[in-house]
């Protein structure tokens, strides 16, 4: 390694901004020339304003590669050098002799600005700013810097590097953002959240980070237009003014202006250059910089992905292209089959009298979308209950269509699963229906709904007289096991919207705001995630592992329901299983309680949660990280008893007519109310909580509430082997998708669990927003209803509309795909090739 002193300029340059022409003279056009001879490889003539220049030559080292690569490191500062200098340089070399041989590399350090303006950093294959801040460059020697990076030039920028070049546009591009004239000057230990797992310079990180330095903070955020692969976590240390809120980007990379820039705000003190994950950290930005390593700096950058709506709306009077949005599923051939609930258009007439035969009566819809052809096919409906139109708890209703899925071989034999509730089995006088899961078939040449072959696996009893919660859900897992979800089957009045345990009011004997009647109860099928073996004969067998044999007893003399994987959930609408793991992910919304009491316990919580093995999740006892409600009973409902023992919970509803004694509640997830994402609270010697708004602290600052619809999403798998242009990148592979109905601050999030925690309640270890990939407003994607990848690794999306038990022009099925290209460098540019 060979350290240059710094060369002064001779002059101070002009405020620049941009790239005023007046920068490119002859000496900026022959290092130009140059750069790129070296970069990629000859020696052609160097371009002058002269004639007699033309046919000059330059004597130009070999090209980057093999034996040659080569690092620089520029150190120059406009004040005192900043002490990390010679730490960074001697962990610099050191790094570069790290790993295999094919990855060696060797540096030169140097504060002499000149080097810019020189035909021999063509030589180097990046080049790393250790500088500190201020005005370092003058214009012929920004312009060298421009040229090599146009030339295929790779830059590492180390934190106060974000500070030089002040007056220059390009520079800011170069680094991504500018940090704020304050902030906290003192290293603060903090986690840093590695959001790329793919990434050379965060793969063989921790997901959580704990390391301390000094943080800078944003005048703009760069998320969003840079590749942002790590963030700083504000609440684990105090940001100061300017901070940047939860979304804190700390490191990110972009292919920029014909080359690779990688910027770290890490490094503000001379120790992080000792700690081996930081650099680890500094190698992997290296090893792309150099074109040692190819990654994806493109993967979260908005501008490379492209939301399409691919359904028109409805012919008026008819559904032709949509129903009232209600989930979806993709065939493996790329089709996409969407379910409407049975709200039809606003012409539909909605008949709420009990008196009347056709009470209730809607058509849920089953369309098709053909990639292929970018055609929509009614391909047929079912006559539910569950077009009552909207209105009081007595009147609206949440029936219907409520979910679909495709069997396995469904390319092979048309097998098509419907989760609905007849208008045929209806019972008027008890207002009591049946919901069942059917097995129909499509018929592979028409794509129509044979209604005629309709197998009934599995049905169960549901009030209708008042609203709501229906769940709908369904999914596979590698064993051909069905997961189906469903909702409490409870109203959201009668309890303040706290715990909807109210024993009062009934009809005709069965209660309707009492979710220990249903979620609560170990022997009915509402408020569970069931999971069951669909069979060739239309029947279904019950795996191993289920929460219950369906054989319990105990000395309430109460029994359990077989088909029971988890119990305690309250409006599941939608669930998936990740394809690689088999893991159950479930999300469902909560009560309406706008505030936490200290009387009756916790606000709304809607919820997330993954599922690792059968399990109580709590409602309507406790929610969150088992935090409990207060108890009701007869004679007066209105008086709290005792809270709820999470951990040793008793049903003791009189409508009950389970077990007692029940699964203790487990710890969700994710959680999040009107105050925001992971309200807790100090306990007190029993673990009762303070519920005390004030002394509310939220664990989930990327979370926000407000309206709350929680919508699970899927996790994504890349396929490495696909030959789709569409498909999202290899970044967000075993990323969570959760999201919320509201377009507002409620959630549409990819994140990182760990998977050490995840399965216990674990909190996510990391999140970023999906605002500006899946649109939202007016005019984007407002009401989400369901989403899921279809086998072109392209998101799909139903948009609810904008009314409710209807469907509108605005309902609709989107398409989301990428645009942003493979990762860089190219094989072909590699500095060496793989063997």
């Amino acid at each position: 390694m060979r350290r240059t002193p710094r060369q002064e300029p001779s002059h101070r340059r002009g405020l620049s901004t941009g790239r005023p022409k007046s920068r490119y003279g002859w000496a900026a056009g022959m290092i130009a020339t140059a750069v790129t001879a070296a970069l990629l490889g000859g020696s052609p003539a160097v371009a002058g304003t002269a004639p007699e220049r033309s046919a000059a030559r330059l004597s130009l080292p070999s090209p980057p590669g093999g034996e040659n690569v080569r690092v620089l490191v520029f150190h120059a500062s406009a004040g005192d050098e900043p002490p990390t200098v010679d730490a960074g340089i001697a962990a610099i070399e050191k790094i570069g002799q790290q790993g295999s041989a094919a990855e060696h590399f060797t540096i030169e350090a140097t504060a002499d600005a000149s080097v810019f303006t020189k035909p021999r950093l063509g030589k180097f294959n990046a080049v790393v700013f250790l500088t500190g801040g201020g005005d370092v460059l003058d214009p012929d020697q920004e312009a060298g810097l421009e040229r090599y990076m146009e030339a295929g030039g790779g830059f590492l920028g180390i934190h106060d590097a974000a500070r030089a070049e002040p007056y220059s546009d390009w520079f800011t591009g170069l680094i991504g953002a500018r940090p704020t004239g304050s902030g906290p000057a003192a290293a603060q230990r903090a986690t840093v959240e590695v959001g790329d797992r793919a990434n050379p310079a965060t793969k063989d990180l921790p997901v959580q980070w704990k390391r301390p330095d000094r943080w800078l903070n944003w005048t703009t955020n760069p998320s969003g237009t840079v590749h942002t692969v790590a963030r700083v976590r504000e609440n684990t240390y105090q940001p100061g003014t300017g901070a940047n809120g939860w979304d804190h980007p700390v490191s990110w990379c972009r292919d920029y202006d014909g080359g690779r820039s990688f910027y770290t705000a890490m490094g503000g003190t001379a120790d992080s250059f000792q700690e081996a994950d930081f650099r680890s950290h500094l190698r992997g930005a290296l090893l792309w910089t150099t074109r040692l390593a190819r990654a994806d700096c493109q993967a979260t950058i908005t501008t490379n992905y492209k939301a399409e709506r691919v359904t028109s709306p409805n012919k008026p009077g008819s559904s032709d292209q949509i129903g009232e949005p209600h989930g979806l599923v993709t065939a493996k051939d790329g089709r996409v089959f969407y379910i409407g609930r049975g709200g039809g258009d606003a012409s539909t007439p909605v008949v709420t009298d009990w008196n009347n035969p056709e009470v209730g009566k809607g058509e849920g819809t089953v369309h098709s979308w053909d990639p292929k052809t970018g055609k929509v096919t009614l391909a047929g409906s079912v006559t539910v209950f569950g077009n009552k139109g909207g209105g009081d708890e007595l009147v609206k209703n949440e029936e219907g269509l409520l979910g679909i899925e495709l069997d396995p071989d469904f390319l092979s034999n048309g097998w098509i699963y419907l989760h609905y509730t007849p208008h045929s089995r209806i019972d008027r006088d008890t207002q009591m229906a049946e919901r069942r899961v059917s097995r129909f078939t499509v018929n592979p040449a028409t794509n129509r709904l044979d209604l005629s072959s309709e197998k009934v696996l599995l049905k169960w009893p549901v009030q209708i007289h008042s609203c709501c919660h229906a769940g709908g859900g369904m999914a596979w897992d590698s064993a051909r096991n069905l997961y189906i979800a469903t909702g409490d089957n409870n109203s959201s009045q009668f309890s303040d919207g706290y715990s909807g345990n109210n024993p009062e009011p009934t009809y005709k004997d069965v209660a309707f705001a009492d979710a220990r009647r249903t979620a609560g109860n170990t022997n009915n099928l509402n408020g569970k995630i069931l999971r069951i073996h669909p069979e060739q004969d239309g029947t279904y067998t019950l795996p191993e592992g289920n929460l219950f044999s369906g054989k319990e007893t105990d000395e309430g003399g109460g029994k359990t329901r077989g088909e029971i994987y988890v119990m305690g959930v309250r409006n599941p609408s939608r669930i998936s299983v990740d394809k690689k793991t088999d893991t159950l992910y479930a999300g469902w919304v909560g009560p309406d309680a706008g505030t936490p009491s200290p009387t009756w316990g916790p606000a709304k919580y809607d919820t997330f949660a993954v599922i690792t093995h059968a399990s109580n999740r709590g409602w309507p006892f406790c929610m969150g990280n088992e935090q409990p409600y207060r108890d009701r009973n007869l004679p007066d409902p209105s008086k709290p008893l005792g809270w709820y023992d999470c951990d040793h919970l008793k049903n003791e509803s009189p409508h009950n007519d389970g077990l007692v004694n029940i699964p203790p509640a487990e710890s969700n997830n994710i959680w999040y109310s009107p105050q925001g994402g992971g309200p807790d609270f100090p306990r007190d010697a029993d673990g009762i909580p303070s519920y005390e708004l004030s002394q509310q602290k939220l664990l989930l600052p990327w979370l926000k509430g407000g309206g709350q619809a929680a919508m699970d999403g899927p996790v994504y798998r890349h396929d490495p082997d696909s030959a789709s242009k569409d498909a999202w990148p290899a970044y967000w592979d075993g990323k969570w998708f959760v999201g919320d109905f509201y377009d507002g601050e409620q959630p549409r999030h990819a994140v990182v669990m760990d998977p050490k925690t995840a399965g216990n309640g674990g909190l996510p270890a990391h999140a970023e927003s999906l605002d500006k990939i899946i649109p939202v407003g007016a005019d984007g994607i407002r009401n989400l209803m369901g989403w899921t990848f279809g086998p072109d690794g392209a998101l799909y999306v139903l948009d609810y509309g904008r009314g409710f038990f209807t469907s509108d022009p605005k309902s609709a099925l989107w398409r989301i795909t990428y645009k942003g290209g493979e990762p860089t460098p190219l094989p072909q540019h590699l500095a060496r090739k793989a063997s």
